[in-house]
């Protein structure tokens, strides 16, 4: 599982690329699924729970073709990987 975060322009036009050509893209890196979150307190943010390995992640991140794929969907910047704190049992 990973964690991400990314600043878009749009939620909703944000999840229909997400959803289509971003979804084609993240499986032929190895991505099982994902789930999406609006941020509450950040109107132009969203978090997204992937069903995916860091190497798969990193193989996404820097396919060539990814580029075009995130403008089309909105980001403002890069979407970046949240970072571990600990886990727990319950």
């Amino acid at each position: 599982m990973l964690l991400a975060t990314t600043k878009v322009e749009d939620v909703d036009r944000f999840l229909k690329i997400f959803s289509t050509k971003g979804a084609e893209k993240r499986q032929q890196h190895g991505s099982k699924g994902s789930t999406v979150f609006r941020d509450p307190a950040e109107t132009d943010r969203v978090w997204v729970i992937f069903d995916w390995d860091a190497d798969g992640w990193q193989s996404f991140v820097s396919d060539p073709d990814v580029p075009p794929i995130l403008q089309e969907a909105g980001h403002v910047g890069r979407p970046q990987a949240a970072e571990l704190a600990g886990q727990y049992s319950a």
